[in-house]
């Protein structure tokens, strides 16, 4: 890391600065907690000095690495996006504040090539296994250890889901997943070479997560965090067919068990659900009035509206909802709300096709460039990374707005882990 490039007598120094920078890293779960501006400052705080080091020590080798020159390529875009936008003064503070992920994804690069700087993860453990307590404490007792939430209290807004340390905001289940399949692989990276007690260990973890996930009462969510445990564990050479197929039916076993012993969990997962189903009148119903089905035919309106660029980056509710300062008055034909929840219809409605390609043609070369590489690694944080970017892309799921903080942030941590972890992809050490 920094020792390469100084000499004996700045050593105590750079001990110093790497406890900084350790601490930093560990604390970005709690970050991200505590709100969209926490987790900025502490984003800020870990690359400002960073980069001031990098410059320092003339270490410019990520300046022709063809990632970062494609992730500039995707900031111009949204650069242009802003003033093609119907509001460029929605679209500016996220399209120019795009920049700190491309400067997060060469930053966990350099500190992430060397592997005793994942001992972070020891404290991200620790931190998600505080927020998973706490979702089971409320879904118990109806609310969290500091009082939030009233998780069986039905309401419009929430459906009685778990807010656990988020207060008022029920995305606890897409908070786990972000950090879901890193702890999972850095467990098998770490035990891996230990006895079969310590990996079923692990699997339980897994489990735990899992359960965490789907008692928060976020159903897509819980498809992502079931599908992303599937392939993980289809993925994982530590285990025969035959151990496979006892951890999946174990894993459906257990769920049927822990849905069909809650009322609140048998409402969202299984007779609300079904019974929008139930007959041809409820489909039909189901196809007019269901919210997310409303909101992927607005956005897909909004593209036929503007096909060629979208409307811009967040600009969705400008153009949705006829009162420019409230946004709630709804424009007929559209559905007012503040983004698609879709990413796809997301991408068109702001993004037009032109944008449609240019984001998804990045993202997904830069996603799947080392797939053969991660794949044959047996790096297990690495392939938990490369599949939660995968279940961001599920078709047809609900999910929060790409561009978003909150998720944002959770994306671009797996997509720069994804590369920093492993020699081959590593920005740093892959050029040399």
């Amino acid at each position: 890391m920094m020792k390469q490039f100084i000499n004996q007598k700045d050593f105590s120094a750079v001990n110093l600065l790497n406890r900084y920078f350790f601490f930093l890293f560990s604390a970005i779960p709690l970050s991200i907690i505590a709100g969209s501006s926490i987790a900025l400052i502490n984003i800020i705080l870990i690359i400002l000095p960073s980069f001031l080091f990098l410059f320092k020590k003339k270490n410019l080798i990520w300046i022709k690495d063809i990632n970062v020159q494609f992730l500039l390529l995707l900031y111009l875009y949204l650069i242009f996006n802003t003033f093609i936008s119907l509001d460029y003064t929605e679209a500016i503070a996220r399209n120019f504040g795009f920049i700190r992920f491309i400067l997060l994804f060469i930053v966990i690069n350099f500190f992430f090539q060397q592997k005793s700087f994942t001992k972070v993860f020891n404290v991200w453990l620790v931190i998600l296994l505080i927020v998973i307590f706490d979702v089971f404490f409320e879904s118990f007792n109806g609310t969290n250890l500091l009082g939030y939430g009233e998780t069986f209290k039905w309401d419009a807004a929430f459906g009685g889901r778990i807010v656990s340390f988020f207060k008022d905001e029920p995305i606890v289940g897409a908070y786990l997943i972000g950090f879901f399949l890193i702890i999972v692989g850095y467990s098998f990276n770490k035990y891996n070479d230990y006895n079969a007690y310590l990996r079923l260990a692990v699997i339980f973890l897994s489990l735990v997560f899992l359960f965490a996930i789907i008692i928060s009462g976020e159903r897509a969510n819980s498809i992502k965090a079931l599908v992303g445990f599937a392939i993980f564990y289809a993925l994982n050479k530590n285990f025969s067919l035959k151990k496979k197929v006892i951890i999946f039916t174990s894993m459906i076993l257990i769920i049927f068990i822990l849905v069909s012993n809650s009322n609140f969990l048998k409402m969202r997962y299984g007779f609300e659900f079904l019974q929008k189903f139930s007959s041809k009148e409820k489909i039909e119903t189901l196809y007019k009035e269901d919210i997310y089905l409303q909101l992927y035919k607005s956005s897909f309106k909004v593209f036929q509206n503007y096909p060629i660029f979208g409307v811009g980056n967040k600009n969705y509710r400008y153009e949705t909802c006829d009162s420019r300062k409230t946004r709630k008055v709804q424009i007929p034909g559209y559905y007012c709300i503040t983004h698609p929840h879709q990413v796809y219809f997301e991408f068109l409605s702001e993004h037009g096709l032109v944008g449609f390609i240019i984001l998804l043609g990045i993202l997904f070369f830069l996603i799947f460039r080392n797939l053969k590489i991660i794949l044959l690694s047996r790096n297990y944080i690495q392939i938990g990374c490369l599949i939660y970017l995968i279940l961001i892309f599920l078709p047809l799921i609900p999910s929060g707005s790409f561009f978003n903080d909150f998720n944002s942030t959770l994306f671009w941590i797996n997509f720069s882990l994804m590369y920093a972890v492993n020699k081959e992809t590593n920005i740093f050490t892959s050029n040399k």
